[in-house]
């Protein structure tokens, strides 16, 4: 089987488009994490090695090297998120389990400047159908904090299906936070999440109504979505 299908590859929808993470995305990475660091605390893993508020590339390149590595042995798909060609945040789907499973988690993050143009929705949509119908994964989830209704909403009117919580599963601003676990399998979107949300939408995709923080970071995983600043974690787990 081969675990590196569909990747490295770049993903387009008008204006939007997911990247491959590159090593000279840190300077980006750590400037616009710096400057949306209070809209994405409520909502990111408590990591010590990676500080929001780090003025040095260290702990990026760092990172980014180690979610490469974790690509190139087919465990996760770290993309960049730009908008009319620039960066705006980061879109994981990570924690990538094989064999009979073949599910994985998807979290990600956007520059509160850009929320409420549908750049969320539109990237979740975007890396799930590649997931499914390129890669051939089965299960992708998201877990999100129940306080988090803009990511919640993301999520629902992308077609997942709440599957309940879970209790105190991620370190997050300071305490264990309880997540509420959001599904989707293959069978359920038969023609693909950006074909049914379009399909469903009165005029084409609307626009989230935020699109919060999330983790997109760490060699662990995705997890989270879309507050106004939608932290769907690309951390597994995260938001």
């Amino acid at each position: 089987m081969n675990r590196r299908q569909g990747w490295p590859v770049t993903l387009h929808e008008g204006p939007i488009a997911l990247r491959p993470l590159r090593l000279r995305d840190a300077p980006l990475l750590r400037d616009t994490r710096a400057r949306n660091a209070e809209w994405l605390r409520p909502w990111e893993p408590t990591y010590p090695e990676m500080p929001l508020r780090t003025t040095g590339l260290t702990p990026y390149v760092a990172m980014l090297q180690a979610i490469r590595r974790e690509a190139r042995q087919g465990l996760s798909m770290p993309w960049s998120i730009t908008y009319e060609g620039r960066f705006v945040g980061q879109i994981t789907v990570g924690a990538i389990v094989w064999g009979s499973a073949r599910s994985a988690q998807v979290g990600y993050w956007v520059d509160s400047a850009y929320a409420g143009r549908g750049i969320t929705p539109t990237a979740v949509a975007l890396a799930v159908d590649h997931s499914f119908f390129t890669v051939g994964l089965h299960r992708i989830e998201a877990n999100i904090r129940p306080e988090n209704r803009a990511s919640r909403r993301v999520v629902t009117k992308l077609g997942f299906r709440d599957e309940g919580v879970r209790r105190r599963q991620l370190h997050i601003d300071g305490a264990w936070r309880d997540h509420i676990c959001y599904a989707l399998t293959a069978e359920e979107v038969p023609r693909g999440v950006l074909r049914r949300w379009y399909d469903g939408a009165p005029s084409g995709p609307p626009e989230e109504g935020g699109s919060g923080p999330g983790s997109a970071l760490g060699p662990q995983g995705p997890n989270g979505v879309g507050d106004p600043w939608d932290p769907a974690s690309p951390y597994p787990g995260s938001n």
